[in-house]
């Protein structure tokens, strides 16, 4: 029996709303597809500095849901001086004082810039809310302002494009667990994620609250289903390439210089420490 007709005789996995789930990616097919997709992002680099393009790329969406995943997955094959991740801290007492957007306003980019917000103005909307940071009259003015906000954004000139990632309770329960008993992990958990655990469905009515108040059709929100981390990286990037209108810019291909060494010139030996090379093998 082929390979093939034993996949299709598997019973297939269901969510909770008993949608049919896909099966995980496998690596070889994610590292090519992933390949692939940071060359049109370097593209698209090239086309955002030649132009002047200004893109605003914001990322929400629960605990454990993978946002920092994706983000990663985005920039770590182009300029940090093109692709600036923006995650802001906790408010300082005096960003406390100040009107609610304008420690966000600051990062915005300038021309040939691409940044992305890895949680933005709407933790207002969200985090703030579930956990009583703010007033529901301070939620509901957000909400209600939001929108001209973000028209005014766009016809500044500034491309704005918003991701929700959705992961199912299952999943963020097996994430979160993980973060607790991975040593390389561990700095993921915040006190605020455990705190906020048990709230999943005042999260839902925050976000549902939000998408109804601020999914515009000059900034709509786009849902990226993100319990497959592998598919999540790759939807969110081909997702973002079909925002960004772009073309391969015609160049030449640069072909290293002969290296010219002076006459005379010979190598120093170095009087520095030089870090001891270890046997990886020993241990």
């Amino acid at each position: 029996m082929s390979a093939t007709k034993r996949l299709s005789g598997r019973r297939k996995a269901r969510d909770e709303k008993g949608a049919e789930r896909q099966e995980k990616l496998d690596n070889k097919s994610y590292e090519r597809e992933l390949k692939r997709l940071h060359a049109e992002l370097v593209k698209l680099q090239i086309w955002v500095v030649a132009k002047g393009l200004k893109v605003c790329v914001v990322f929400e969406g629960r605990d454990g849901a993978g946002k920092g995943g994706v983000i990663k997955a985005i920039t770590e094959r182009v300029s940090p001086r093109v692709f600036r991740v923006v995650a802001l801290p906790a408010p300082t007492d005096r960003e406390k004082s100040q009107m609610y957007i304008q420690r966000y306003l600051r990062h915005f980019p300038a021309g040939g810039e691409i940044v992305i917000f890895d949680r933005s103005w709407y933790n207002r909307a969200g985090v703030e809310r579930v956990m009583e940071f703010c007033s529901m009259e301070q939620v509901g003015r957000f909400l209600e302002v939001a929108p001209e906000f973000e028209k005014a954004i766009v016809e500044s000139g500034i491309l704005l494009i918003k991701y929700w990632l959705e992961v199912t309770p299952e999943e963020q329960t097996r994430r979160l667990k993980a973060r607790i008993n991975d040593p390389r992990k561990i700095w993921k958990l915040s006190p605020m994620d455990l705190k906020s655990y048990n709230r999943w469905y005042d999260y839902s009515r925050a976000r549902d609250d939000m998408f109804k108040a601020t999914d515009t059709p000059w900034a709509p929100w786009h849902v990226i289903r993100s319990d497959d981390k592998k598919r999540a990286r790759l939807n969110a990037i081909s997702h973002l390439l079909s925002q960004i209108p772009y073309q391969d810019l015609p160049h030449d291909k640069p072909v290293l210089p002969k290296r010219q060494k002076p006459h005379g010139y010979e190598e120093p030996d170095y009087p520095y420490k030089v870090v001891p090379e270890l046997d990886w093998r020993a241990s």
